[in-house]
């Protein structure tokens, strides 16, 4: 509505007087009030309006009267101006029909008054009212009758005429129309004819009969055929508006009492329904298992099931009018004031529905844990009672305390785990920092245990792992919180207590495991164990740095023969070189433990075609949401030989994203200088091969040259092993050291890696490119393809394919990217 509209809105509510204007705020409107009819005439007589919005009761006049005065033409605004009438009651259908008879346009109730603006809309873009829209059918051979029934009708309908039967018909298949006016004696098709033709295509269609003077007969006979009034020839003019006006609201008055019965109808089974649901309802609440009751405004039981018999044993007679908390057990109060304090929340109104658990009192004195729920019931305002359910937990609140124990505990030897480890390391870290009190952590790791493990089997040495769990266990004090935090390693917190006892301590540890031995087949072993210890003293930030600190103590021990105690002191340089490594590997223990490893996978393509023909797997760590770059955790592992741990979990990952993403058709594992040595990389690789469903020539092993060349026999063999399977292996960063060229004949790999040094100035440095040009020769008369890394432009990528390089790899082509960006990109 870009103009301004001009609305009367009768009603003597206030509110809702504002919140009508609060609707149309919006639509550009400008609002006249009127409080009832005396004012609304008034202002109507005075004034033009767009549209009028009333209310059904508006005083001395009701509001179906002001509009047939409206309609009348008795104000200056025109009798086809909009009415929506507001109504607190609305019946369907029938309040739709009345208002079609007086003429309204709409008809709202006043729990839809949100419609109102966009029924305004409606109906301001009509360009004729709805009282016009009905169409009548004359079918008529006397041209003097249809001209007088034409104009009668023409003010209130839209009016057609036929001349004979057969037009008649023909127009009334060809349109629709609300009424049909029917003379019975024409030439040719007759009206019975024209009838019985429009009865077989619509049985509702209003038919009125138009009969000379003393054809009431016929026309009665018509009637029963399906026409729905008659009117004789000749016939006055407020007859036959009458005539038709009836017909035109049989149909509305036919649909408002099918729906008026289907209201009763309904009103009858609801009222069944209810009646049967309260008996099932009865019936259900005593079959159920779980007890259902009623507390009073005073918490008071007024209602209990019979599941509440089943669970405690009480009668109904021995449990209503008594308060909920007198069936808590305990001794104390402290279950009854638990019980209550919650109680209490749902009546002062402060909480609406509780879930709790408590041991309830059983008649024969045992204890048992439920559930209970509570939910406020509200009538008039206010909290007038508590609905209450009761369920049996009693086995899982049971089997909560076993997995409590569980969760806390190592299975093997019963200590603390390493969970309960960590929460309390930071307990004591949180102590020291606040209150000042020193603690200690002694960190424990038996000397060549995996000697006994290898040679003597895994399950003997767990019976050595529980016997020094109980050895230990039995001399330390009762403060002393023991763990086992990993294979063969245990940590022991000793609260308040300074570096000077716990190194004593930790010292007679190491002399009590020296002491005693152990025999399998007829062999006897000796058990001795090394010992870092760190002072726990509030200064350090995050309570790992201690798990750190003794860790580090530890490797100390070790490297100094064994069977030692070391106290960790910043001051100690022989320890501070490790300081980084170690705590990398706790990093990367963690990140394994937690799934922190993240692969990232960067495109090799066809230096001809530039499609993608494998992907290199990259590793990052995850921590505090931020990613860590190899270059900042690899040589930590390398300097504590730990890399297998990542060689082991790339593999796994890696193979396991090939079976997920189909993209991933083909990629390249890096492996450390280490693996050529590890024993256990072979079974790791087939087991994860037929884990995942993998097939051997999805993957390529990567190493660089320099580590191929560290035990060049180990490589050969781990290479050829690996190929047996038929995996492939290519040589990384290839050229750095320049007279290696003979070993490649000794290196069974399928393919040699340009080193990025080489390739990246390669355009202009004409030494480079003489050198990737050698490399690809020799790698070419040994049958094998080349990959060059750093391709970062075009221009070198063109130059690297006239050199005869068979992949490229690098910036320039992608960047290594998430395995979601490589589907997007790459993916089908």
């Amino acid at each position: 509505m870009s103009d301004s509209t001009q609305l009367l809105l009768v009603t003597e509510n206030q509110s809702k007087r504002t919140e009508i204007q609060a609707l149309l705020a919006e639509h550009n409107v400008v609002t006249y009030n009127a409080t009832n009819s005396t004012q609304a005439v008034e202002l109507l007589k005075e004034e033009t309006f767009d549209i009028i919005v009333s209310e059904t009761d508006i005083g001395d006049m009701d509001a179906w009267r002001l509009v047939r005065m409206l309609r009348a033409n008795l104000f200056r605004c025109t009798q086809e101006t909009p009415f929506i009438l507001l109504t607190d009651t609305y019946c369907e259908h029938i309040a739709e029909t009345t208002a079609n008879a007086f003429a309204i346009n709409s008809v709202i109730p006043s729990d839809k008054l949100s419609n109102l603006g966009f029924t305004l809309a409606n109906l301001l873009q009509e360009k004729q009212s709805s009282i016009h829209s009905q169409k009548v059918l004359i079918v008529e051979d006397d041209e003097d009758i249809c001209e007088l029934a034409s104009r009668l009708l023409a003010s209130h309908y839209v009016v057609d005429v036929a001349m004979t039967g057969l037009e008649g018909l023909q127009k009334y298949e060809s349109a629709k129309y609300d009424i049909v006016l029917l003379d019975v004696q024409m030439p040719g098709m007759s009206g019975p004819e024209v009838l019985d033709n429009i009865m077989r295509i619509n049985p509702r269609q209003a038919v009125v009969i138009m009969t000379a003077h003393g054809g009431t007969n016929l026309a009665e006979e018509l009637m029963i055929k399906g026409a729905v009034d008659f009117i004789q020839k000749p016939f006055k003019g407020d007859q036959l508006r009458r005539v038709v006006g009836i017909a035109a609201h049989r149909e509305n008055y036919l649909i408002s009492n099918a729906q008026f019965e289907e209201k009763v109808l309904t009103i009858k089974r609801r009222e069944d329904q209810y009646k049967n649901l309260s008996e099932a309802h009865t019936r259900l609440l005593n079959h159920l298992s779980t007890v259902v009751m009623e507390l009073d405004a005073e918490g008071l039981i007024k209602f209990v099931n019979k599941a509440w018999l089943n669970l405690t044993g009480y009668e109904r007679s021995e449990t209503v009018g008594l308060p909920l908390v007198d069936f808590a057990f305990g001794d104390d109060d402290n279950t009854k004031n638990f019980v209550k304090h919650h109680l209490d929340s749902i009546f002062d109104g402060s909480e609406h529905y509780k879930k709790i658990e408590f041991q309830l009192a059983r008649k024969d004195g045992s204890a048992m844990w439920v559930e209970v729920q509570f939910n406020d019931l509200y009538r008039q305002g206010q909290v007038s009672g508590v609905t209450v359910t009761l369920d049996n937990i009693d086995d899982r609140k049971k089997a909560e305390l076993e997995l409590n124990h569980l969760a806390s505990h190592d299975t093997l030897t019963n200590l603390y785990n390493r969970h309960y480890f960590d929460t309390e390391l930071k307990r004591l870290a949180d102590t020291a920092q606040n209150s000042g009190y020193l603690h200690a952590l002694l960190y424990l790791d038996l000397d060549h245990f995996k000697v006994i493990n290898d040679t003597q089997g895994h399950h003997q040495g767990d019976i050595i792992l529980k016997e020094v769990a109980e050895t230990i266990a039995k001399v330390k004090r009762e403060s002393d919180v023991f763990c086992r935090v990993g294979g063969d390693e245990f940590a022991l917190l000793l609260p308040r207590t300074n570096k000077v006892d716990a190194q004593g301590i930790a010292q007679s540890i190491c002399d009590l495991l020296q002491q005693g031995h152990y025999k399998f087949d007829e062999r006897i072993y000796k058990i001795s164990c090394s010992i870092g210890v760190a002072e726990i003293n509030g200064e350090e930030e995050r309570p790992e740095t201690y798990l750190q600190q003794a860790d580090i103590a530890l490797y100390v021990a070790k490297k100094r023969g064994r069977n030692l105690v070391h106290l960790f002191g910043k001051e100690d340089r022989e320890s501070g070189d490790f300081q980084a490594s170690v705590q990398w590997v706790h990093v990367l223990q963690e990140a394994i433990v937690n799934d922190q490893l993240i692969l990232h996978f960067q495109p090799v393509v066809d230096a001809d075609t530039r499609e993608v023909h494998y992907y290199e797997a990259l590793v990052r760590l995850e921590i505090d949401g931020k990613l860590i770059m190899p270059g900042e955790f690899i040589p930590a592992l390398e300097r504590v030989e730990d890399i297998n741990l990542l060689d082991h979990q790339v593999i796994s990952k890696a193979m396991s994203m090939i079976s997920e993403y189909k993209v991933l058709k083909k990629v390249a594992i890096n492996l450390s200088a280490q693996a050529f040595s590890d024993e256990r990389l072979l079974p790791l690789v087939q087991e994860k091969l037929g884990q995942y469903g993998v097939e051997p020539g999805q993957i390529i092993f990567e190493v660089t040259e320099s580590a191929s060349l560290t035990n060049l026999s180990a490589t050969q063999d781990m290479i050829g092993k690996l190929m047996e399977l038929g995996c492939e292996f290519s040589i990384d960063d290839f050229g750095t050291g320049f007279s290696t060229f003979s070993y490649l004949k000794q290196l069974p790999a399928n393919c040699v890696k340009v080193d990025g040094s080489f390739v990246k100035d390669m355009v202009n440095n004409p030494i480079d490119k003489a050198l990737v040009k050698s490399i690809c020769e020799v790698a070419s008369a040994l049958d094998k393809t080349t990959v060059a890394e750093f391709v970062e432009d075009e221009t070198t990528a063109i130059e690297l394919k006239q050199l005869g390089v068979n992949y490229l790899q690098g910036y320039h082509i992608s960047r290594p990217l998430s395995i979601d960006v490589i589907e997007e990109k790459y993916g089908c």
